[in-house]
């Protein structure tokens, strides 16, 4: 008992002189709260997040249904022109995808296969399968963070690094016209 009073008084010395607030839960000992900052330089640790910071699985815990977003049209529009990407499989990376519309990234040329740009964050990949890509896919390629349109998938197989998004159809030239210049992200109403 003496041991956890002093944990508290420990803990609760820290938050003051650290300005950060006090959780507290059901917990033998009390655990200092998070902040967004510590959250995100430390993601994936099994530490408590603040009150009323929402993590991945909430709604799953809870009991609450996720909607699927299989299916979901997202369009990619700039410089006059605009894209439509239809959501393929539900999965972590492209619910996670989907939840950060709307968003505003640029495209540019790469390899002489693909267009890529970059979401604003890295997604979440645990769970998701890799892909053999085509011609008219929307892929995430995990190493870099980049979203990646392929027009030409000559040579290029099956990688576990490249979550599929899902499918557009869009000539290079089309492709080309959103290059360099700010695109806009969003769910198609």
């Amino acid at each position: 008992m003496r041991s956890r009073a002093l944990v508290a008084n420990l803990v609760i010395s820290t938050s003051a002189l650290s300005g950060c607030t006090l959780v507290t839960s059901d917990a033998e000992a009390p655990a200092p709260a998070r902040t967004s900052a510590s959250a995100s330089a430390s993601a994936g640790s099994s530490d408590v997040p603040p009150t009323g910071v929402r993590t991945r699985g909430d709604d799953a815990a809870a009991g609450a249904p996720q909607e699927s977003v299989e299916g979901t049209v997202v369009r990619f529009s700039g410089a006059g022109t605009s894209v439509d990407v239809t959501i393929g499989a539900d999965t972590p990376t492209t619910r996670d995808f989907v939840s950060l519309l709307p968003f505003t990234t640029r495209l540019e040329e790469f390899a002489g296969r693909e267009k890529i740009g970059d979401p604003p964050r890295a997604l979440e990949v645990q769970g998701s399968p890799g892909s053999d890509p085509e011609d008219g896919d929307l892929i995430y390629f995990t190493p870099w963070g980049n979203l990646g349109f392929y027009y030409d998938t000559s040579g290029i197989g099956y990688s576990e690094d490249t979550p599929h998004l899902g499918t557009f159809q869009a000539s290079e030239e089309q492709l080309s016209r959103l290059e360099g210049k700010p695109v806009t992200v969003e769910v198609v109403p």
